[in-house]
């Protein structure tokens, strides 16, 4: 077992709900959206404002001065409750995880490293580094025109975006706009990327400039055959009907084409994708002759991938390579085209592991880069000239996220070379040409940490060194931070599954503590980890409880055997998993084994939920905010990656639902969603609460008018931590 000592004092000032979501930020300055210009002069970030920390402001660390300076104040350009954000945007920010924010959510580089391009309030902004500060700011659009995903062309010739369905480009150097698509409008959509590929395949962009500003490669979706979903948002003084193309389990799903066109304008040429038009568009790019793209499509049971090479003035690709799975194939960003070489970098899981591969363009493969049983969370940057790739990764620790550097030529793979210091958690931007990085660094004692090095690891500069003294924002509660314990359980297949564990401040081995279970539990995301923790576990930890975390089968970065274990079935080797937990923490003298509660949120809900209906016994009682209840409500491209198709695995469907299962649900309930939730509807708690009414089950219930999956506002965040630590104190604490 790893373990750390708990450092607190009965005197330590103890967090408040209100605090933790107050002003200024509890992590301290911490910089996000670092970018490095093109000529490693300087770094640029977003940071919000002390008194507001989702209004952010651009702001940039001058390596040769060693300084950091305000480049724009959001609230010098529009103020703050005048800000326009169009509906569309509003969804694309929902589906970025981005919708609480403010100012300048958003920016890019020109490739000169003399401008930045910014949407904000509703208009395109140049800022020229080569101007006087006062004049540096200037629009490029009018008001009222509505645009999305606005974007530099990689020369700086053009500014593109999307509006009213369409693309568009501004020339930069003549002023001039120019359409690029015309068919746009109602179930017609150009340079947009759909629903679910925003949602679930991490592709926010419908288009894909040239390296050489020639041409524009974008997506074309059809609607037309999706269902027409209506459902009402419910606010606090009116109701909406929304009218939502949404592709549910089994649905149909967008149409998509794939077209070639010139900046200046004029007829697209289309890429043949195939004769089967039931796929996912899932990644495009360029590669550097500007000539040829690299398309992925995935098939729509996602256990076939092909990488397709097509030359833009023919169309007809041929397959590089083609990728399969007997249970899904997990998408990524890790393609990367040689400049030098006629060769490319790609990743796999074919090992049962993230590895990484060296092909050539005409489809062999070389060698390996990588291997071992450790996962690639993806590849960093490339140093053609010092024969290297950067990769992030998790060999020397499960819980980690480290460094690595790999050679080109394959020799080290099975030992690579670790760039990064420190244990914890390591998040990484490289320059264009991997001459430097920028480095945001936490572990559970250490709020995030921003610093410059170079491609060795060796540390240039500090941009927030972010220390946990007597200024810090968390300074008042610092003697109280908790340090958690990590070690390992097992399975009932034998595979070790990692959990976290706080004990109470001012613990007391002889007593009994009730216990804060929380859980995520779902694919993609890893909650048990070295890094800087949640604030509300640090509340219930100071709060009397035993907080306690664990990743069960299913979640990532354990290698595809730990993750497959999912397929065709949903909420059963998790919830085993979950209660190899529970029964680890009834096997300690301090836990009060009678009084553990569980919590989760959207696939934690799901997994609070089906916790409660299939082992009442164990639990005393659960908070699910924003949960799944029926899988077949929930969109294609998720669901049928882990369950198949309705058609060929209904029993699967109907296992994983809560639904057979919900006559064991015996101990207190509180569910919660918000009302005009786009991602997990509404739907899925309207028909528990029937089920549960028909049942004769009692339960509690928070709903919130106007609230989305997340439920952003500070307000409601307040109030619903409140809800859920009352919640538990009455029903942990006898």
């Amino acid at each position: 077992m790893i373990s750390m000592t708990v450092c607190a004092t009965a005197a330590a000032e103890k967090l408040s709900i209100e605090r933790i979501f107050s002003d200024p930020n509890l992590n301290g300055a911490s910089p996000r959206s670092l970018h490095i210009a093109p000529d490693g002069s300087r770094v640029t970030f977003l940071r919000g404002k002390t008194e507001d920390q989702n209004q952010l402001d651009l702001w940039e660390y001058n390596l040769a001065d060693k300084s950091t300076r305000l480049l724009v104040d959001s609230h010098a350009l529009v103020a703050g409750d005048t800000e326009i954000v169009s509906e569309a945007e509003k969804a694309r920010r929902e589906r970025q995880r981005t919708a609480s924010l403010k100012g300048i959510v958003s920016y890019r580089w020109a490739p000169d490293s003399k401008k930045l391009l910014f949407p904000l309030g509703g208009v395109l902004y140049l800022y020229d580094l080569t101007v006087v500060p006062e004049k540096a700011v200037r629009p490029i659009t009018r008001v009222g025109l509505e645009f999305l995903d606005a974007q530099i062309s990689p020369r700086g010739r053009y500014a593109s975006f999307v509006s009213q369905q369409n693309l568009w480009t501004i020339d930069l150097q003549k002023g001039t706009l120019q359409q690029l698509t015309h068919d746009g409008g109602g179930v017609i959509h150009n340079a947009e990327a759909e629903f679910v590929a925003q949602e679930e395949m991490a592709r926010a962009s419908g288009y894909w400039w040239a390296p050489d500003d020639s041409a524009v490669a974008f997506e074309r979706f059809d609607e037309t055959k999706v269902p027409l979903v209506k459902r009402s948002e419910l606010f606090a003084d009116h109701t909406e009907v929304v009218e939502q193309r949404y592709p549910a389990a089994g649905d149909n799903n967008v149409r998509v084409r794939l077209g070639v066109v010139s900046p200046k304008g004029g007829k697209p040429n289309w890429i043949d994708l195939g004769k089967n038009e039931d796929i996912y568009l899932a990644r495009v790019n360029w590669l550097p002759d500007a000539q040829r793209l690299a398309v992925q499509r995935q098939s729509r049971d996602q256990r076939t991938l092909d990488l397709l090479l097509a030359d833009v003035r023919y169309g007809t690709p041929k397959i590089l390579l083609t990728e399969t799975s007997k249970t899904w194939i997990n998408l990524h960003d890790d393609l990367t085209f040689l400049h030098k070489q006629d060769t490319f970098i790609w990743a796999s899981e074919r090992s049962g592991y993230k590895q990484l591969y060296l092909y050539g363009l005409d489809g062999t493969l070389r060698h390996a880069l990588s291997s071992g049983e450790w996962d690639i969370d993806k590849v960093l940057g490339v140093d053609e000239a010092a024969g290297k790739v950067y990769v992030a990764g998790n060999r020397d620790n499960a819980l980690d996220a480290q460094i690595y550097a790999l050679p080109l030529d394959g020799d080290g793979g099975i030992a690579p070379e670790r760039i990064s210091r420190e244990d914890g958690w390591h998040d990484a931007v490289f320059a264009d040409n991997a001459s430097l990085y920028v480095d945001t660094w936490s572990d559970p004692l250490t709020p995030p940490r921003v610093t410059i090095h170079a491609p060795d690891g060796a540390q240039l500069a500090i941009i927030e060194a972010n220390t946990l003294d007597v200024t810090h924002p968390y300074a008042p509660y610092r003697e109280a931070l908790s340090a958690p314990e990590f070690g390992t359980v097992k399975a009932e297949d034998g595979q070790a599954l990692y959990y976290r564990l706080y004990k109470p401040a001012d613990f007391d081995a002889s007593k009994k503590y009730p216990v804060f279970f929380r859980f995520y539990g779902g694919p993609g995301r890893q909650l048990v980890n070295r890094a800087w923790g949640d604030h509300f576990d640090q509340y219930m930890v100071q709060h009397g409880y035993v907080v306690f975390s664990l990743d069960n089968r299913g979640t990532p970065r354990r290698g595809r055997q730990f993750e497959d274990a999912i397929f065709k079935q949903m909420g059963n080797a998790e919830v085993h998993d979950q209660l190899a937990g529970i029964a680890y923490l009834k096997s300690l003298p301090y836990v009060d084994g009678k009084h553990i509660g569980v919590f989760g949120w959207s696939y934690g809900g799901y997994m609070a939920l089906m916790m409660l209906a299939k082992a009442s016994d164990q639990i005393a009682a659960g908070v699910a905010v924003a949960p799944v209840t029926d899988w077949r409500l929930y969109d294609s491209h998720y669901t049928e990656r882990y369950l198949d198709s309705p058609k060929t695995n209904m029993d699967g469907y109907t296992a994983s639902s809560v639904w057979p299962y919900l006559d064991g649900l015996k101990s207190p309930l509180l569910l919660v969603h918000g009302m005009a939730d786009d991602n997990v509807l509404f739907t899925n708690s309207t028909k528990l609460m029937a089920e549960l009414q028909n049942r004769g089950t009692q339960f509690e219930l928070m709903t919130y008018p106007g609230g989305k999956h997340g439920l952003s506002t500070p307000a409601m965040r307040k109030h619903v931590f409140s809800l859920i630590a009352k919640f538990f104190d009455e029903k942990l604490k006898p």
